[in-house]
């Protein structure tokens, strides 16, 4: 869906909106040659009507998302068409407007309606590029799969752990309980690796939390710690323990990325959304200033 939207029947909605653009540039154009065109003429009103009918009809999108029974359409096209007429209307209500901006109720409609507009547009972007990597980073498995991985390698470290000095094992445990993955919205956007490991102090009886980036401390932990084993067993579980946690970076990295770009895929509608229940009152209170006061 994502890779069609723009080709949906042979961009069938770029037609649409070409011949809505010609149909309302011809309206413009029709406006007498003594008066400068402006919106309370009947070409202003009719251009005016169809970007209102256009502003409605966008935002039933949210509702027709999440009517998985309906049968008014596909999602698909819907969406195809919404990203087209949305990207027209900005034409549309310029020429409705005759390009008259001051600062009143009306400008306000047009820059709410162009910021809801350009959101859309990073959207767009969004939907069309992010699928691809986020197809990338979970090489060919879902986020459960990556998720059943990472359960399973930790009661694998855990199981190992049991077997070290208790030194190690407290470092291991710790890494495995400070891990942070996901988080909030804006730790989720940024996708960086907030965890932690508790690490003893060789000369006091004191722990102190320092940062676990990556596994990146656990790892080097072990790293020096295989050339010190003093038994061929323990020599073994900890060279095992360092491939374990190795591959439980990667499976972590693969989350982070596969979190963070489906966090930026709905991003932009913390934007979107606002912007357009906004819009829609401004064009309320547009619409009943126009037949009070005009």
């Amino acid at each position: 869906m994502h890779q069609n939207i723009l080709q949906y029947r042979g961009r069938r909605y770029l037609w649409v909106v070409l011949a809505l653009l010609i149909l309302s540039l011809i309206i413009y154009l029709s406006q007498p040659s003594d008066l400068p065109p402006n919106g309370g003429s009947w070409q202003g009103y009719t251009l005016g009507g169809i970007a209102a009918a256009l502003i409605v009809w966008l935002a039933l999108l949210g509702y027709r998302k999440r009517s998985f029974r309906s049968r008014l359409g596909t999602l698909q096209g819907w969406t195809s068409a919404h990203v087209y007429l949305g990207s027209g209307l900005l034409i549309i209500a310029s020429l409705h407007c005759a390009f008259q901006f001051g600062f009143n109720i009306h400008t306000l409609l047009y820059v709410l309606m162009t910021a809801v507009i350009l959101s859309g547009f990073l959207g767009l972007f969004f939907y069309l590029s992010y699928p691809r990597r986020l197809a990338r980073v979970r090489s060919g498995r879902r986020r459960t799969d990556w998720l059943t991985e990472l359960n399973e390698i930790d009661d694998r470290i855990h199981k190992l752990a049991q077997r070290c000095n208790a030194r190690t094992r407290k470092i291991v445990e710790s890494a495995l309980d400070r891990t942070h993955l996901g988080g909030g919205a804006i730790a989720q956007l940024r996708g960086v690796d907030r965890s932690l490991v508790l690490r003893p102090d060789r000369e006091t009886s004191e722990s102190k939390l320092i940062g676990n980036p990556e596994q990146e401390t656990v790892i080097e932990h072990l790293a020096s710690a295989v050339p010190k084993a003093t038994k061929s067993d323990e020599a073994q579980v900890l060279q095992e323990l360092l491939n374990v946690f190795g591959r439980r970076r990667t499976v972590l990295s693969r989350l982070r990325q596969d979190i963070r770009l489906q966090a930026w895929m709905k991003a932009w509608l913390y934007a979107h959304v606002p912007l357009t229940v906004a819009m829609l009152s401004a064009l309320v209170v547009h619409v009943i200033s126009v037949f009070l006061y005009w």
